[in-house]
């Protein structure tokens, strides 16, 4: 109840401000009124439609920002239009990307097949992969933001609407301007412009920004400040205008950055410590409870115990430590195990509650580079036609890593130094080199007593765009816009996750010798090792210079490569003096390459070719491509617009239009699975391709001026009709991407007014309502059996990396028969899938170990258990889309003082986004709370001398809400990365222009 009426409350701030601009229209008009120039609302040129209009002009709900207004409100990025846009919500990616949603229209596919559902582009070019949301903004002109489908003249990819940044182009005067700024966190910032005419038809224009700052985080562990910043932007355009009829520029821009700036923030995970009892079986040991466990349960982000840490006694690849030891201790009847696996490594251990505070051993280490080059020439005919051409070649290339489970373990390696028997009494044998001291040092990650995991995310992408594109500006009441466009985008992402228990396992598991007498490896491709024997290739490059071939790490490796042409047309007519038509349509022809390349993490073979017996593996090295998989679409979309500016009364200027439009987004290929052999252990299928997605959008809305251009109110209403939303979720340690139907209506309102030459007011509001249609479902890894006591959630074995349900009535049967935890584990795996060497329950499956015999019953999990095995569905009936919050508002006011020749400015402004879900199941594990967001600034300008003075606080109450969240896979123990706010930020700057 406090919280709904706290979200009221911060409702009732932004609706006063709307209520104000009404309240005093009639009083405002009846002061003695100010020049026009000193109090109307900026009008701004657009390009909307690929033509320049008024923003009042142009039937589509879109937010325009000047540089002025964006400086105003301290936006210096992307990631920052939420707090100037309706219905807009922004994140991070947990890889490479990020996700920018227009009313709940945004990127949940993360395959590297998927695409943007928004259009981002630099100066009307979509650019696919960009840096455009991490980067800051530098010499901008105007941030576009349209809202809705926008794919008849913005082309594939708009479902959700675009975000155009456009920049400032060379002129024919001379101007320059610098910037310095210093700030909090040692922070460092610098612009500067100069614009050159070289003569009076070329001119040349040049920008620059370098921020550097020290890290918003804190790492205990390593004592040191992580998440910092270090990166510059860089612009050189040219403009050649030799005639009125004929005009180019050509542009090139480059970014840079290198720092440790954090891909997402903590890991939270509230501790799943296994059941306590199966059936009527009590489970006391807490080995046998981690074969039980998922590792976190799915409960609240904000609770506590969400500060815990996973239960890595569940880990499949710690539970690998009973099969390997150094030999017996002396007087010691039990083996001396290289693990420590019989408990919890991570037993113990807590975290901060602090969002901005983390425990690492491993400091992250993040580099991109970006660069566009874009021509862009136009010739107008004698007749009134104008032909535009806009190439464009961008090349992004992205690297991070950061530590993948974000927890320091206890001690898990045993030490391998001590004098130890082949059995009890027998005699001694040499000493193990595998963890001396009890330190094993990993090829890639290095010597650590303690679990470490560590993640690369690596993406090199090229694309080449070329538009055509006729238009008329004719006097009559018909004109008409035509075009074509082409696309070729190639892409490779590779993501790595590095463990240094994986490498243990290869080099002493797989690649064990066997004839030395005692824990000892002997390396893939070794010539004394036997051409008969399995083993698993250890890849012992640094991680600096990895050659990607080797087998004691996870890779995913995804080769894309699409090709796009679209024709599209769209005719505006003048029925009458007051009244538009709008018409236009696109034909898509989309054609999408990916060469799947599987995982093969612990997959082994023999040297002379024989498949693995025991890892399940076809290949001992390298990853193998699968056959290309080939996939085309074609699609018609358009949209069909009528407005009417009727001369009405009470306003100075009104337009009110209604519209239809169609979007579509391309499919794509799920990334491709572990490959492992169906013959030596049984896997669970999963679809492999995923549909393009559509929304049919219907959008009423109007947009007026009143008081002599005092007051601007425009408002706006919208019904989607969705099909085939694309959403992914990790399952076998792949993006699996899914489709579903869902509708969304919503509502926007966008105000400014002057109430006094000197104060300004602006303020918008979005109500949104997402449901997912009756009907669709899906298995939610953080809890597949959906709460049936019929089934008990189980561990795979170390190379299937996913979680699986059995009947309970079988786990009870194997827990009740009391043998060993060591052959009870076993005993479990072998009901999620059975293996050739370890066991199965299905007696058509051939196995070494008939556990049917052993245990009295038959059991495929393949065929007998729902899903595959995988889970029961969750119904997603009603459910609200992810990130997409019901309510969004802000609300900011300036007020300019002249005080000897200087104007001194004061703003302020309030940012508030209501309680959302960041998954489709819409648990409680699921919930984003509610949160908010205040910046002020002061700003004394001289415009005589163009000397700036401005001071400013974002975030002002440092707060830290999580934005967003990621679940991780079911082998690292479904932890939660959460994404949040920078903290309070202070700075004042100096600016010149000249």
């Amino acid at each position: 109840m406090a919280s709904a009426a706290c979200n009221r409350a911060r409702l009732a701030v932004t609706a006063s401000a709307f209520a104000l601009v009404v309240a005093a229209g009639p009083a405002l008009a009846q002061d003695a009124a100010p020049s026009q120039d000193a109090t109307s609302v900026g009008d701004i040129i657009v390009t909307a439609q690929k033509r320049e209009q008024s923003i009042q002009d142009v039937p589509i709900a879109v937010t325009a920002l000047s540089a002025e207004t964006l400086d105003a409100m301290k936006i210096d990025g992307g990631s920052e239009l939420v707090r100037a846009v309706p219905n807009v919500s922004f994140s991070k990616s947990n890889f490479s990307m990020y996700n920018f949603s227009i009313r709940g229209v945004g990127t949940k596919a993360i395959s590297a097949s998927s695409d943007p559902a928004v259009a981002v582009s630099f100066n009307n070019t979509p650019l696919i992969r960009n840096r455009l949301f991490e980067q800051e903004y530098l010499d901008v002109n105007r941030v576009e933001v349209l809202r809705g489908p926008q794919g008849t003249l913005y082309g594939r990819n708009a479902t959700g609407g675009v975000v155009n940044m456009i920049p400032n182009l060379p002129g024919p005067h001379f101007d320059a301007m610098m910037k310095v700024e210093a700030g909090n966190y040692n922070s460092m910032r610098g612009q500067m412009m100069v614009n050159i005419p070289v003569t009076d038809t070329f001119w040349i224009r040049a920008a620059g920004s370098l921020t550097k700052r020290e890290g918003f985080d804190y790492n205990t562990f390593n004592e040191t400040r992580v998440n910092d910043r270090d990166l510059y932007s860089t612009r050189l355009s040219a403009a050649w205008e030799p005639t009125d009829r004929f005009s180019a520029n050509l542009i090139w821009e480059h970014f840079g950055e290198d720092d440790r700036r954090s891909r997402t923030g903590k890991q939270l995970c509230t501790k799943d410590e296994g059941p306590t009892q199966v059936g009527s079986f009590a489970v006391t040991d807490s080995f046998t409870r981690n074969r039980m466990s998922q590792g976190c349960m799915a409960s609240s982000l904000f609770d506590d115990a969400a500060y815990g840490t996973p239960n890595g006694g569940a880990f499949s690849h710690v539970f690998m430590g009973a099969m390997m030891n150094y030999g017996y201790d002396p007087d010691e009847f039990v083996p001396a195990y290289a693990f420590y696996y019989l408990t919890d490594p991570y037993a113990g251990v807590t975290q901060s509650k602090d969002l901005r505070e983390i425990s690492t051993a491993y400091d992250p280490k993040f580099r991109a580079e970006n660069d566009v080059v874009q021509l862009n020439w136009r010739y107008e005919f004698n007749n009134g036609l104008t032909f535009h051409s806009q190439t464009a070649f961008a090349k992004d290339d992205y690297y991070s890593t950061q530590d993948y489970s974000r927890y320091v373990s206890n001690d898990i390696f045993v030490d391998s130094s001590p004098a130890r028997s082949s059995w009890p009494g027998g005699p001694t044998l040499p000493p193990s080199p595998a963890a001396p001291g009890g330190i094993y040092t990993d090829p890639q990650l290095g010597p650590s007593s303690s679990i470490l995991s560590v993640d690369v995310s690596q993406s090199d992408n090229k694309q080449f765009t070329q538009e055509f594109r006729l238009q008329s500006a004719w006097d009559g009441r018909f004109n008409f816009s035509l075009g074509a466009n082409y696309l070729d985008f190639k892409s490779e992402d590779n993501y790595y996750v590095f463990n240094n228990l994986f490498s243990f396992i290869g080099e002493y598991f797989y690649n064990q010798n066997l004839s030395s007498g005692f824990l000892d490896t002997i390396p893939c491709g070794d010539p004394s090792a036997p051409a008969w024997r399995e083993c698993v290739y250890v890849e012992y490059s640094p991680l600096s210079e990895l050659e990607g071939d080797g087998h004691n790490y996870f890779r995913s490796r995804n080769v894309v490569r699409t090709r796009s042409l679209g024709v599209f047309g769209e005719a505006y007519w003048d029925v009458a003096d007051t009244v538009r038509v709008t018409a236009g349509l696109r034909y898509t022809d989309d054609r999408k390459t990916t060469t799947p390349y599987p995982s093969q993490l612990l997959l082994g073979a023999s040297p002379d070719g024989t498949p693995g017996l025991s890892s399940g593996g076809y290949v001992n090295r390298g990853y193998p491509a699968l056959p290309d998989v080939k996939q085309s679409w074609d699609a018609v979309t358009g949209r069909f617009v009528v407005d009417w500016k009727p001369n009405v009364a009470f306003s100075d200027d009104t337009l009110v239009y209604a519209s239809y439009s169609r979007g579509y987004k391309g499919g794509g290929t799920n990334p491709p699975r572990v490959d492992i052999n169906p013959e030596v252990i049984q896997y669970q299928p999963l679809a492999s391709e995923f549909a393009p997605e559509y929304i049919n959008a219907f959008e009423i809305g109007t947009k007026n001026s009143f008081m002599d251009g005092r007051m601007r109110l425009n408002a706006t209403a919208f019904y989607y009709d969705y099909s085939d939303y694309q959403v992914s979720q990790i399952v076998d340690r792949i993006s699996l991407n899914e489709n579903f139907d869902a509708r969304i209506w919503g509502v926007e309102l966008e105000g400014a007014f002057y109430p006094t030459p000197a104060w300004r007011i602006d303020a918008n509001v979005g109500y949104l309502n997402t449901r997912v249609a009756d009907g669709e479902k899906s298995i939610d890894v953080m809890n597949r059996t959906q709460g049936n006591a019929d089934w008990t959630l189980l561990r795979p074995w170390v190379q299937v990396p996913s979680n699986c349900i059995a009947p309970t009535k079988h786990v009870e049967t194997i827990l009740s028969f009391g043998y060993d935890g060591v052959t009870t584990g076993q005993a479990l795996q072998a009901l999620c899938s059975g293996s050739a060497r370890y066991g199965s329950f299905n007696p058509e499956f051939d196995t070494i170990l008939p556990m049917w015999a052993f245990f009295g019953f038959t059991y495929d999990g393949v065929t007998e258990a729902p899903n595959y095995g995988r889970g029961f569905d969750a119904d997603l009936s009603g459910n609200e889309l992810p990130n997409s919050p019901n309510w969004t508002a802000n609300v900011g006011t300036q007020y300019t003082l002249p005080v000897n020749g200087w104007d001194i400015t004061f703003r302020a402004d309030y940012y508030w986004q209501g309680e959302s879900y960041f998954r489709i199941y819409n648990t409680e594990y699921d919930k984003l709370k509610s949160w908010d967001n205040t910046n002020i600034s002061v700003t004394a300008e001289n415009v005589v001398s163009g000397l700036s003075v401005q001071f400013y606080v974002k975030n002002v109450f440092d707060k830290t809400p999580i934005t967003d969240a990621f679940t991780n896979s079911d082998d690292t123990g479904l932890t939660t990365n959460v994404f949040t706010l920078d903290p309070r930020l202070m700075a004042i700057s100096v600016s010149k222009k000249f």
